[in-house]
């Protein structure tokens, strides 16, 4: 039996708003074949109403301000596309629960900054939060996790979360180029705004890593816990020596259950050659869900961009319109509890180091020195160039060691005169499917 029609209001014709428009126009006829219900667009908002996005809004209505959208009773279901987590996305998402109206969201700065405060929400309220769109674009992660995953106990976490990164890191790799020349090349396709900051310096990805974490593990996205570094630092200098040493550089988004709660980090690590998540290229994403029971499973693919992020966003909306929308982490909101944070300092891993230093006699000794005092073992030492007028690279990689001990060494030789310029860090990651 063919149920009443789904009516959506958006909230934003951006590239990805205008995209969702496109998409449940041209396949109007194949989702009410799919979902028994007819789901079109009633109402729209935008900042420049007078903007040509090639799209015929004759049928819907207009509203300069999205809580309107919101708002308007032959509005169904709220779809937020504005992004940011103050003003108008978290007052037209409030407005939405409070009228007991699901929403579907691709705002993933609204959720991992304000995630508490939505999840307060829907305590009172009959609506929903769906927000597959938010993380990997494209990807099925979230369904992932709370649907196809649902019968594991997520042990961890990770991949990477940030496509321009990984074009970046890739371009590098494969063309000896320098970050400033790939970063504007990535600006040039689209892949990188203008200002870069949010992706460069792994915010983007760590607001993606506090949803995953508060899917995997039941609890309120806490991005502030995230340890977060971005790229900016990773010359190819880094690049040649760790396919020296048989690894790729990837930025990592990883969060893992431990017995002293959850490690977050968002970072740069060294990758074997050899390991799947090392052949992801270009501006692909794959995140990795490691569960008790069905081991490692593998998900990749476009994870920005209009149609696939659009596509995302269709998924929750087709699931509305099935009237099986799932709550925001996976469990009753009452369920979710606070994040618990281990110690970033207890972490224990293996290391890379760049040294940059003055080739002098007793370098090596007084490097070798101080980490024989802070019982940290090398695997292994490479060192170029011999030039007494010029500093020269010596990299080092470390056995097994705390972050404490890490970080203390890395103070201790950066404080020695024949060190040019602070040391620079890296994890290195075993990871193998």
């Amino acid at each position: 039996m063919t149920q009443q029609p789904l009516r959506i209001g958006l909230a934003g014709l951006g590239n990805v708003g205008a995209s969702v428009f496109r998409l449940l126009t041209e396949h109007r006829d194949m989702l009410r074949d799919r979902t028994g219900r007819d789901i079109r667009v009633v109402a729209v908002s935008a900042r420049n109403k007078s903007k040509d996005r090639g799209l015929d809004f004759s049928t819907v209505s207009w509203h300069d301000n999205p809580v309107d959208v919101a708002a308007d009773p032959s509005v169904d279901l709220v779809v937020e596309l504005m992004g940011g987590s103050e003003g108008a996305a978290f007052d037209t998402v409030k407005k939405a629960l409070e009228l007991n109206k699901p929403v579907v969201t691709a705002n993933k700065a609204l959720l991992a900054n304000r995630g508490a405060e939505v999840l307060a929400l829907l305590k009172k309220s009959e609506g929903t939060v769906s927000f597959e769109a938010a993380v990997a674009g494209g990807i099925p992660v979230i369904k992932g996790l709370r649907e196809g995953l649902a019968g594991n106990k997520i042990r961890a976490v990770y991949g990477i979360l940030n496509g321009t990164c990984n074009f970046i890191l890739s371009e590098m790799y494969s063309t000896g180029r320098p970050f400033a020349d790939v970063l504007k090349e990535a600006q040039d396709k689209g892949y990188a705004e203008a200002d870069p900051t949010f992706d460069i310096d792994g915010v983007d990805a760590a607001h993606k890593l506090s949803l995953l974490s508060g899917l995997a593990f039941g609890c309120v996205p806490d991005v502030e816990h995230i340890d977060t570094k971005g790229i900016r630092k990773v010359t190819s200098l880094d690049i040649d020596f760790a396919n020296e040493l048989n690894y790729r550089i990837k930025l990592l988004g990883i969060a893992r259950q431990t017995d002293k709660g959850i490690e977050q980090s968002v970072e740069p690590c060294l990758v074997p050659k050899d390991s799947p998540i090392a052949t992801v290229e270009g501006a692909l994403n794959a995140v990795y869900v490691d569960g008790d029971f069905v081991g490692k499973v593998l998900l990749m693919g476009f994870g920005a961009g209009g149609n696939p992020t659009a596509s995302a966003v269709v998924a929750d909306i087709v699931d509305v319109a099935r009237n099986r929308a799932l709550p925001l982490m996976g469990i009753a909101a009452e369920k979710v509890t606070p994040l618990k944070p281990a110690n970033i300092l207890e972490r224990i891993g293996s290391y890379y180091f760049r040294l940059m230093v003055l080739d002098q006699p007793g370098v090596i000794a007084d490097i070798s020195a101080i980490l024989r005092d802070n019982k940290v073992s090398l695997e292994s030492v490479l060192q170029r160039g011999r030039d007494p007028d010029q500093p020269v690279p010596v990299i080092l990689t470390t056995h097994e060691t705390s972050e404490e001990s890490i970080q203390r060494v890395a103070a201790e030789i950066g404080k020695l005169p024949s060190v040019v310029e602070p040391p620079y860090l890296m994890r290195i990651e075993e990871f193998k499917s």
